[in-house]
């Protein structure tokens, strides 16, 4: 699992079948101090994250494969939405 900055959507008029219906995002994962880290992925949203969101993203695929079929070719899926962080390392109160 990772924590992740959601910067937009994604519209595709042509998906993988297991894939029609869901709603596609783009994310930004974040290191501890809150800073960008590698580039953005595309994850799968069913908590209705917005731009801006922080999300936690979850990188097990049996997670998508449980909700959309043994044949999607996902795994990223936001799995919650977060409030705030506290007692991350490296950071003064």
């Amino acid at each position: 699992m990772f924590l992740a900055r959601i910067d937009g959507t994604l519209t595709s008029t042509r998906k993988h079948a297991t894939l029609e219906g869901v709603r596609l995002l783009i994310a930004q994962r974040l290191e501890a101090d809150g800073s960008a880290s590698g580039e953005p992925v595309v994850v799968l949203d069913r908590m209705g994250a917005t731009r801006g969101t922080i999300a936690l993203v979850s990188t097990d695929g049996n997670l998508a494969r449980e909700w959309l079929g043994k044949t999607t070719p996902a795994r990223l899926v936001v799995v919650g939405l977060v409030d705030d962080v506290h007692g991350v390392a490296g950071r003064t109160p």
